[in-house]
């Protein structure tokens, strides 16, 4: 077996957000980065907004401890989505944060409504 399908037996998908209809403001259960090597990937899925001038805006926070305080990742921000659909990736290199992170979706606008999903993609250290 190559070394490129021993790695793809190891990735692991997680869903950071389910896919669901949001109308308002929430934040991810905290998900723990300690099992994985290196970089992981977010993906970002949303169809358009809907309501008038809706905004979705998704950014990442760490911490310590899965019930401390959390504080923003530096530069783990997705780009504004608005009326269009979005399909995004943001990678974070997990030894350069801390062990938990949550998912912060911020949604404005009047009466605003986003479908969309937030899948972690990352390599398991261990099999």
């Amino acid at each position: 077996m190559s070394v490129i399908q021993q790695n793809l037996e190891k990735l692991t998908v997680v869903a950071g957000v389910a896919t669901a209809a949001v109308t308002s403001t929430a934040t991810s259960s905290a998900i723990d980065l300690l099992e994985y090597d290196g970089d992981v990937m977010l993906i970002l899925d949303s169809a358009a907004g809907g309501g008038s001038s809706p905004t979705l805006d998704i950014k990442l926070t760490e911490s310590d401890e899965t019930g401390g305080t959390y504080t923003d990742l530096s530069g783990a921000t997705f780009t504004q989505v608005t009326g269009s659909a979005s399909m995004q990736t943001l990678a974070i290199n997990k030894d350069s944060s801390k062990r938990f992170i949550k998912i912060v979706q911020t949604i404005g606008g009047s009466s605003p409504t986003f479908t969309f999903s937030i899948n972690l993609i990352g390599l398991k250290k261990y099999g």
